[in-house]
């Protein structure tokens, strides 16, 4: 079983930054893609940033130019930084994976990102 582990929400206050991590049972370079999705209350959950095997970068309008997705294949983890945070960003981030080998995507239990001063 497929396990993503995120870490690094917390409280900020707007304008600041923050770093989520996403540590992975496997090596990340097993999933087709890997990135993360957030939700907010009351609002679906949606895409915010991805990165493929390959290593190419797919960011929501809304974050890009503020937010970089990066990986660490030795450690098998991937990172979220994000820069000039608004409430907007306040949410709960959930790694996301889609398995390279068979069809199934796997989801982190999520960590809390609260922008507030």
């Amino acid at each position: 079983q497929v396990q993503l582990v995120e870490s690094g929400g917390g409280l900020v206050q707007p304008g600041g930054s923050l770093r989520l991590s996403c540590a992975a049972s496997r090596t990340i370079f097993s999933f087709n893609f890997i990135g993360w999705y957030r939700q907010a209350p009351g609002k679906e959950r949606d895409m915010v940033a991805t990165i493929t095997r390959g290593s190419t970068t797919n960011y929501a309008d809304s974050v890009k130019g503020r937010f970089t997705i990066s990986r660490d294949a030795a450690k098998n983890t991937v990172y979220l930084e994000m820069n000039s945070l608004n409430s907007d960003d306040a949410a709960v981030y959930y790694c996301y994976a889609r398995d390279l080998y068979i069809s199934t995507n796997y989801w982190g239990q999520g960590t809390q990102v609260t922008v507030s001063s």
